[in-house]
Order: C-alpha cells, then sequence, then structure tokens
C-alpha cells in the first residue's frame, strides 16, 4: 500500500519558547514567512501523502485556523484587488488534501498521540512528522520524499537519523545497526535517550518516521516508559521482534526548532535563500557582522 496519510502531534506545550508559546502554538511560530507546521505539511505533500491528520490539544485551535478556509481574509483581498496575495492564501493547500483534527485530552507521551491516530490510519502504512524538525532537502528531494521512497522498495518502516556528538545522545532516540546500502542500515537495536556511557552508537533518529500499522499493537501494549510516558521508540523496540526497521541517513540539513538556538539558525539560512528577501537579508546581515566587529574592544 501506498503511504497516503500523516501524522503531526502537536500537542505539545512547548514551554522551552515561553512566553511566545502561552496562547499560540509552538508550531504556529514562523520561520521567515511561513509557520513550523507548514514546513511540515508542505513536506508531507511533496511526498504524495493527500491526508494530514493533526493529534492536537488544547490551545491548539490556531493550527486548525490555519489550513482552513478564511472567507473574510480573501473577501477583504478580493476586495482591495490583491490578486497575487489572495491566489498565495487560497494555495496553502493544494484543494485534494484533507485535514483531519484528533484531539490527544492527556499528553502522555509521542507514542500515545500517534495511538490516537489509529481509528484515521486504520491498517496502512503511514508517515510521522515533528514539525519542531525542520527538514530542508538542500537542493534533494524532500526528506519524507526519499523515505517514502525507501519504503516503497522495501515495504518495511523507515526511520530518519543523522549522527550526533556522544554527549547528545541523552537527548534522542539511539539506534543500534548494520549497514545494508548506501545512507541505509537494518535496525537491531533502539534505545531512548541513553546516557553516553550507555549508547549503542550516536545514530540518532529525528522528527522523521515512515511506519507500518503494526505499530500500534504494540503502542496499545507497552505501557508507560521514560519520564513516564508512552514512548514511541519504545513501540519501534517491541516492533523489531517482528518486522524488519530500517534507519536512513536523509540528504539535507536538519534544524532543531524545538530549541532556541535551532530556531534562530533555521530564521537565518531560510531568509539567505528566500527569493523575495534573501539578497537584501545577506546586505543587512554584513552590515551587522561589521559593526559588531567594531564594536568589540581590541585585543593586544
Amino acid at each position: 500500500m501506498k503511504v497516503t496519510k500523516a501524522v503531526f502531534p502537536v500537542a505539545g506545550l512547548g514551554t522551552r519558547f515561553l512566553p511566545a508559546t502561552k496562547a499560540s502554538p509552538k508550531e504556529m511560530l514562523p520561520v521567515v514567512d511561513k509557520p513550523l507546521i507548514q514546513y511540515a505539511v508542505e513536506e508531507a505533500v511533496a511526498a504524495g501523502i493527500t491526508d494530514m491528520i493533526f493529534v492536537t490539544g488544547r490551545s491548539k485551535r490556531a493550527i486548525e485556523d490555519h489550513f482552513d478556509k478564511a472567507y473574510e481574509l480573501e473577501t477583504e483581498l478580493e476586495r482591495r484587488g490583491k490578486t497575487e496575495m489572495l491566489a498565495f492564501v487560497r494555495s496553502l493547500l493544494p484543494s485534494h488534501i484533507k485535514c483531519i483534527y484528533i484531539r490527544q485530552a492527556e499528553a502522555l507521551g509521542l507514542g500515545h498521540a500517534v495511538l490516537c491516530a489509529q481509528p484515521v490510519v486504520g491498517n496502512e502504512p503511514f508517515a510521522v512528522l515533528l514539525a519542531d524538525d525542520l527538514l530542508d532537502g538542500q537542493g534533494h528531494q524532500p526528506v519524507m520524499r526519499q523515505m517514502v521512497d525507501v519504503y516503497d522498495y522495501y515495504k518495511c518502516s523507515v526511520l530518519g537519523v543523522q549522527q550526533v556528538p556522544l554527549a547528545d545522545t541523552k537527548s534522542y532516540g539511539i539506534v543500534d545497526s548494520r549497514p545494508v546500502a548506501d545512507d541505509l542500515e537494518a535496525v537491531r537495536r533502539i534505545v531512548e535517550k541513553p546516557q553516553p556511557e550507555q549508547a549503542p552508537s550516536t545514530l540518532a533518529v529525528v522528527g522523521r518516521y515512515v511506519l507500518t500499522p503494526r505499530i500500534f499493537h504494540h503502542l496499545a501494549h507497552i505501557g508507560k516508559g521514560a519520564g513516564g510516558e508512552i514512548q514511541l521508540t519504545d513501540g519501534i523496540a517491541a516492533l523489531l521482534a517482528e518486522e524488519q526497521v530500517l534507519a536512513y541517513r536523509y540528504q539535507g540539513k536538519r534544524y532543531d526548532c524545538g530549541s532556541k538556538l535551532g530556531y534562530l539558525d533555521a530564521t537565518l539560512a531560510l531568509a539567505l535563500k528566500h527569493p523575495e528577501v534573501g539578497a537584501d537579508f545577506a546586505r543587512l546581515l554584513q552590515t551587522y557582522t561589521a559593526e559588531h566587529a567594531a564594536a568589540q574592544p581590541n585585543e593586544s
């Protein structure tokens, strides 16, 4: 079966970005002129996915509003003759894309958020995209497109992975794997947030997954893990006993927009590439850099 459904767990509180996220979802934080969730949805659309399933929580209405039809805004833009802006607003999502919203009543972890999507996903393979991780293909195919292609060939679950510093393993799911092909490895073991001295490798899972529907069985039975939450990593570990799982070293760059520094890095990188403001922003950045250097005390 083709991958036509994507799950976006967006019920988190975004506490690292308070007070900006007190009343607005962290997934709606803008990078230049688009919110994080828009980048993730566009990546899914580019992978041929048609059903966008948002697992939401309280205070997430802004996400629904963003992808909904804005009658008042469109009417006003049309009245003012702003046809280009009107076309842009209407093209946020292609007409064949469906948005489905499921409430996660209690924050019980990423695995539980994915499990909440089971009634809509059913017995089909599906993608999971975490909007916190903004992945730029950098001239290659969008990352989820790459992963769906891997799934189409091997017909098994695929995890997006990258190397991280040893000191950072405690922030990721870490895999123990063996090479299968270029940029592709068979997962033998996966551990949730191990301390550096206990990590089986430095190959970390980032916020992109293509999963078979069998994962739902394991998420429903594993119970709570690290942090007292139902961990997606634990579900994948149980799945390994039944099915092959692959780790894919994607082509592109990841920006960890769950951290302030990563978010600023993404904003800087994408602003420099923006077709409208990129050149002017580069000049502005040079000006600020020169002024900052001039303001530093000379060292003798």
